[in-house]
């Protein structure tokens, strides 16, 4: 496996070795010993799998509080995938990094605490995978605006299928910096 940095502190991309024949292929999505060697240390305690059509953005989605780490992958298909800093005082606070997951390349994006989450799909279909340092937790859920023009995500979709709940997404501007995660340097 190799860990590649992105232009955000902490969000990292996995690339996982794969071991293939003419059978097919090999490739382990997680172990704890082995990540944690790698810098991600969380204890992840929830998995969850998404089914989604072309054209889909589900995003951008946090916890806080009870702020959730995410090693997120495609099992089938392909997707633009993003994180947000969005945390208050943060040097990068705002900025954000898109990496194309997909089931042939097997890239996993970690996306830590303290950051907004979002994709959209380019495949027909895609299975995407999310594993989860925290319980999902409806009351502490929020959503930023997937086109917040402040944030400026170049999105591959620019009429995308959302859902009334990403639809009433706000802009960073509009959500009070106590409700936000604070940075700590």
């Amino acid at each position: 496996m190799r860990i590649v940095e992105t232009g955000l502190p902490g969000v990292l991309i996995v690339k996982p070795r794969i071991f293939g024949d003419a059978r097919g292929y090999f490739l382990e999505t997680f172990q704890a010993p082995r990540y944690r060697d790698a810098g991600i240390e969380c204890e992840f305690v929830q998995d969850n799998l998404s089914m989604s059509s072309k054209g889909v953005l589900r995003g951008l989605h946090l916890q806080e509080p009870e702020a959730q780490d995410k090693l997120v992958y495609v099992v089938s298909g392909a997707v633009f995938d993003v994180a947000v800093d969005v945390r208050v005082n943060s040097p990068s606070f705002g900025k954000w990094v898109g990496e194309e997951l997909n089931a042939e390349n097997a890239h996993q994006l970690f996306i830590p605490r303290g950051f907004a989450h979002g994709f959209c799909v380019l495949s027909e279909t895609v299975l995407f995978a999310y594993k989860c340092s925290n319980a999902y937790s409806a009351e502490n859920e929020m959503t930023i605006s997937w086109n917040d023009p402040d944030i400026g995500i170049a999105w591959p979709e620019e009429d995308p299928v959302l859902s009334e709940r990403d639809l009433r997404g706000r802009s960073l501007r509009e959500i009070p910096p106590a409700e936000l995660p604070q940075f700590i340097g």
